[in-house]
C-alpha cells in the first residue's frame, strides 16, 4: 500500500534497538538461557539454542556473553535462575492485534504489569490464542535488490526451503518455515549474499490500515511493551504509514 513500507518499519525498529543495545543483549541472554535450560548446552543437538545464538550474533552480542548465558542456562555456574515463556495477546487502538512474547521469572508480577500497559494505552488484554490465529509463524529475510539478481536469489532460496521471494522498496523479502530458517540463512551466507535483516517472526495474514494519529498510538503501545524488562518481542498487524515513523 502506498505510504507503507515493511522495510521502513523494520529500519525504524532496529534504529530504536540500536539505541538500547544493553537491553537487547539482555533479551538475547535470556533467550539463550531458556533454550539451554530446555534442551541442553550443545547447539548441534538443540535447535532452539542455535536460533537463540544466531539471534544474539545478529545483534553483535560478544562471544563471552553468549558463552556465559549458555553456561548459566545449563546450570554450570550454580545459578538457580529460571524463566518461563509466556505469550500475551490482545488488541490496541483501532482494534490492532498485538502479540507480546515474554520470558518471565515471576508470572504473578509480570501478568498485571502487561495488563496495565494494555489498559493505559487504549488496549485490551485478551485470552491466549485470541489473535495469534491471524498470524503466520515464519522465518524472514531482507536483502538489498542491488546485492543479487532475482534469478540467482530465487534459485538458491527455493532450493534451501524458502516459500516466497518478493521485491518491495528496493529489498528482496524471503519467507520460509521456521524449521528451515537456519538452513536458508546458511545457504544465503555461503553464496556471499549480504543479509540486511533476518529473524523468525509472527507475520499478520491481514493488516489494519492506520492514519498517522492512530499509527502514533500503536507505536507508543509497542514502545511501552518493548521497554518492559520481561518482553522479548512485540508483533502487530497495523499498517504504519512512513510519515508516522518520521514524526
Amino acid at each position: 500500500m502506498a505510504g507503507h513500507s515493511k522495510w521502513a518499519n523494520i529500519k525504524h525498529r532496529k534504529g530504536r534497538q540500536d539505541a538500547k543495545r544493553g537491553r537487547i543483549w539482555s533479551r538475547c541472554s535470556r533467550a539463550i538461557i531458556v533454550a539451554a535450560q530446555q534442551g541442553g548446552s550443545d547447539p548441534e543437538y538443540n535447535v532452539s539454542l542455535r536460533y537463540a545464538i544466531e539471534a544474539a550474533k545478529s545483534e553483535n552480542m560478544p562471544k563471552d556473553n553468549i558463552a556465559k548465558a549458555i553456561k548459566k542456562g545449563a546450570g554450570l555456574d550454580g545459578s538457580a535462575e529460571r524463566y518461563e515463556e509466556i505469550r500475551y495477546e490482545g488488541y490496541g487502538p483501532a482494534g490492532v492485534a498485538l502479540i507480546v512474547d515474554t520470558l518471565v521469572a515471576n508470572p504473578q508480577k509480570t501478568a498485571p504489569e502487561i495488563r496495565s500497559l494494555f489498559d493505559k494505552n487504549n488496549g485490551k488484554l485478551g485470552q491466549t490464542g485470541s489473535v495469534s490465529f491471524g498470524f503466520d509463524h515464519q522465518g524472514e529475510f531482507f536483502i538489498s535488490s542491488d546485492a543479487v539478481s532475482e534469478e540467482a536469489l530465487m534459485e538458491l532460496a527455493l532450493d534451501a526451503g524458502a516459500e516466497d521471494v518478493v521485491e518491495e522498496d528496493g529489498m528482496w523479502q524471503i519467507t520460509c518455515p521456521p524449521a528451515d530458517f537456519l538452513r536458508l540463512k546458511e545457504a544465503i551466507e555461503s553464496n556471499q549474499v549480504p543479509i540486511e535483516s533476518s529473524g523468525i517472526t509472527w507475520s499478520p495474514q491481514n493488516t489494519v490500515p492506520c492514519d498517522v494519529k492512530t499509527a502514533g498510538q500503536i507505536l507508543r503501545i509497542v514502545d511501552a511493551f518493548e521497554d518492559h524488562d520481561d518482553v522479548q518481542a512485540v508483533y502487530h498487524n497495523a499498517e504504519i504509514p512512513v510519515e508516522a515513523l518520521e514524526a
